[in-house]
């Protein structure tokens, strides 16, 4: 082989070795769950005063927040003033990616065989969990 042909070949072998390890390289999706979170749902009772008079002022309209205290992160979704009472909220999914935690929840309405109150109602739900840096996402 003509000292041309080896520099080709070697050049060849280069970019050839340097695609593979750009191949090669893990890039892990930001959206991809890494663990679902612990958490509990708390009683209006067990609500700091704060974020409680928080929830007072929004409940009429629906609202989104998060309250940080104590070491923990208060998850709030509120669904607005309903026609009637007997709704539930189901929290669906709670999970940590590598760049945010998400939080999904469900608004139930109250089941034929439930007497709802013809008095309006204000369904909120609050999640404790651990403080976390990571932005708190609601799907």
């Amino acid at each position: 082989m003509s000292e041309f042909e080896k520099r080709i070949v070697s050049i060849c072998l280069v970019c050839l070795l340097c695609m593979c390890v750009a191949a090669c390289g893990v890039r892990k999706d930001p959206m991809e769950k890494i663990k679902d979170w612990e958490f509990t749902v708390i009683a209006e009772d067990n609500v700091p005063e704060e974020l409680l008079s928080m929830i007072e002022e929004k409940k009429a309209e629906p609202f989104k927040m998060t309250f940080e205290d104590q070491g923990f992160v208060y998850i709030c979704v509120g669904y607005g003033t309903q026609q009637t009472g007997g709704y539930s909220i189901a929290v669906n999914e709670l999970y940590e990616t590598a760049n945010a935690v998400y939080v999904d929840t469900n608004l139930i309405g109250p089941g034929p065989e439930e007497k709802g109150t013809n008095t309006p109602s204000y369904p909120f739900i609050v999640i404790k969990a651990e403080f976390t840096d990571k932005p708190i996402v609601f799907e």
